[in-house]
């Protein structure tokens, strides 16, 4: 288990209710006094990540009643604009595959952008001073409002455009899949990456019938299979 949080700053973790923003919002609650969460409604198809993250937010109180303490409130937020205009595989019932300009029809421009923009707005009238998101550049897809730099420009924007210095934090922006599960570990041992593998949800499609080793999903879209990758690689001992 992880160290009592030391950090007086409050954060903001920008949570899906997925392996990876569950991951991230453990992080947080291990490194700052006071935790809230925020989630986006956007018409995705995998949108049983809007009721898994109610669950997972649940478990995380009641398995970790140290960390319940510094975790506040959950924060909602309806951006269906974003899926009407988002011609993409995770607003529209299309097969995924890769456009013309080597990116995957699973990108949604300008969406992290927008996640990004609303949490500050969020975070500003909170008086929270950092966003977490669990952006990365090492198992992505390419998707460019994940890049380390994209997240370094935004915080340089957010704080001008607010006045208020805004701190934005990419735990896992320079690990790969299984070094997430071997983090999540670290954090909150069999505990956590237990409830990871139950209540959390990242499968595009979502898929929530069979459950794997490795948690729910298809299995066969991308977001499935670098989960399942990285977990048999973390189990395997090779992290």
């Amino acid at each position: 288990m992880a160290a009592v949080a030391t950090i007086p700053s409050k954060a903001l973790v920008l949570f899906s209710g997925g392996q990876d923003s569950t991951t991230c919002l453990a992080w947080a609650l291990s490194q700052f006094a006071h935790v809230e969460t925020i989630g986006f409604d956007y018409g995705q198809r995998h949108r049983i990540e809007m009721d898994v993250r109610r669950e997972t937010l649940r478990e995380l109180r009641t398995t970790f009643p140290e960390w319940s303490t510094r975790l506040g409130d959950d924060h909602v937020i309806d951006l269906a604009v974003l899926g009407q205009i988002s011609e993409t595989s995770l607003t529209r019932d299309v097969a995924i595959a890769y456009e013309q300009s080597g990116l995957p029809n699973t990108f949604v421009p300008g969406r992290n952008l927008l996640f990004l923009t609303f949490a500050a707005t969020v975070a500003y009238r909170r008086g929270l001073d950092v966003l977490v998101g669990g952006m990365c550049e090492t198992d992505f897809s390419g998707y460019p409002d994940c890049r380390d730099n994209t997240m370094k420009a935004m915080q340089l924007a957010l704080s001008l455009g607010l006045d208020r210095k805004l701190r934005v934090e990419t735990p896992l922006m320079w690990i790969d899949k299984a070094q997430t599960w071997a983090l999540a570990d670290q954090l909150g041992s069999a505990a956590l990456t237990n409830l990871i593998v139950e209540h959390t949800h990242t499968c595009y499609h979502g898929v929530r019938g069979e459950r794997h080793d490795w948690g729910y999903g298809c299995g066969e879209c991308p977001a499935c299979a670098l989960r399942k990758a990285g977990h048999a690689k973390w189990r395997a001992g090779l992290v």
